[in-house]
């Protein structure tokens, strides 16, 4: 089976998890072929290798240049001229006649060009995406082809009209969702007549790459170490999370805090930590590839999530994989992860004294920690381990394109 992958950015720091899935899915026998719509997000010289790798066998739309997309447009303009000039008008009628959007969705169009000119080249005819789901929807109005998508969640579900969640469900062969919240959204934004195309697939991680950290005990007076790993914007709820270490620290407990990603908040959290005098026990490293983050979560004591709004976030089953504690807010797909009390700790949402309260009750009962981190890695293994859930993906690939496959002939006979 040939698979086309369209990913707005590939390898990127934020998306490693579709790298391992892609990887994975060519492990099982699948054909993958991906399109970037922009470039890798670091220099060669910051890559790992394999990523190194898929930068070299991945198609890059912003990178081939204006010169290969003015001939991609003239091939796709000449092959499908029906297909260009309805792409183009169903952008533009996506748009709502908002002078703004035109022109990002013109964008979008000639990005969808680009790509499918490039997947045809290669002879594929179903794609499936990860962030990238307008630009395909468009491409599915430009050529022939079939495809499928993964809603992360939660940003899809702001705005399901301005997303069009339903117009990229009812073209779509099926809708992967990464959990059971997902699932419901998608379907609440959906036909019912649609329904049986979204299933809930969650996502995995590397049992090996993110094993078991080395339990030390800690010394006295050696400072319980936190972790959290995020894009620094303002879903990630970091502001939050800095106020507890500062109630924590008023509070005499002796605490620090690693915060792992890079983003625009950044010009807001540094001088909160600065105002709250944290300078000497908050760190912002930056973002990192996964081999660092794992380095990070070793040194660790506890990881805590912040956020207000999430799907099911992969770098809370990786700190779950190497066994640290987890403290995290009950929202959205959360709960699907943590059963509070038993391999984690769930707190409300925008509470800096319940992630407070919780942080301070595992550094008091350090065998309820390491408990709670035992039982994290035991659901990560059950339920969020990488190549089961890759290759429960890869059957679905195969089990709906070929139905897919066979519907089609009767669906042209009676559409002629």
């Amino acid at each position: 089976m040939k698979l086309g992958y369209l990913v707005s950015q590939y390898p990127a720091l934020s998306h490693t998890f579709v790298l391992r899935e892609v990887l994975s899915l060519r492990g099982q026998g699948v054909d993958v072929c991906v399109v970037s719509v922009r470039r890798c997000d670091r220099p060669p010289g910051d890559l790992s290798a394999d990523e190194a790798r898929e930068a070299q066998r991945t198609f890059s739309v912003m990178g081939a240049g204006y010169l290969h997309a003015l001939i991609a447009n003239v091939r796709v303009l000449l092959r499908h001229p029906l297909g260009y000039l309805r792409g183009l008008t169903y952008a533009w009628s996506l748009t709502r006649g908002t002078p703004r959007l035109v022109a990002m969705y013109t964008f979008y169009f000639f990005e969808a060009v680009v790509a499918g000119d490039y997947f045809e080249r290669q002879r594929v005819t179903d794609i499936h995406t990860h962030f990238s789901s307008t630009v395909l929807l468009i491409l599915a109005r430009i050529l022939p082809i079939r495809y499928s998508l993964t809603a992360h969640g939660s940003g899809e579900f702001v705005d399901v009209v301005g997303f069009h969640l339903a117009e990229k469900v009812r073209g779509a062969t099926f809708v992967a969702t990464v959990g059971q919240y997902g699932m419901s959204q998608v379907m609440n934004a959906s036909d019912p007549r649609h329904w049986h195309k979204v299933i809930a697939l969650p996502l995995g991680v590397d049992a090996d790459a993110f094993a078991p950290r080395k339990s030390v005990a800690r010394a006295s007076g050696e400072p319980f170490r936190l972790i959290s790993v995020g894009r620094l914007s303002p879903p990630k709820g970091f502001p939050v999370l800095i106020e507890a270490v500062a109630l924590l620290r008023a509070q005499e407990r002796n605490v620090e805090l690693t915060l792992v990603g890079e983003g625009p908040e950044r010009a807001t959290i540094e001088p909160l930590i600065a105002s709250r005098g944290l300078g000497n026990c908050v760190r912002l490293v930056g973002a990192c590839n996964h081999e660092r983050v794992a380095d990070y979560y070793a040194a660790s004591d506890a990881f805590v999530l912040s956020s207000f709004l999430e799907g099911v976030p992969v770098v809370l089953m990786e700190a779950m994989a190497m066994e640290l504690p987890c403290v995290a807010t009950w929202i959205t797909g959360v709960p699907e992860i943590i059963e509070s009390g038993v391999d984690g700790l769930l707190v409300p949402p925008a509470s800096a004294g319940a992630i407070a309260d919780a942080v301070e009750s595992l550094i008091d009962d350090p065998e309820r920690a390491r408990q709670l981190g035992v039982a994290a890695r035991h659901k990560v293994l059950a339920k969020y381990h990488l190549g089961r859930n890759v290759e429960r993906l890869a059957e679905e690939f195969r089990a709906r394109l070929a139905t897919d496959a066979r519907r089609a002939p009767a669906a042209a006979a009676r559409e002629a």
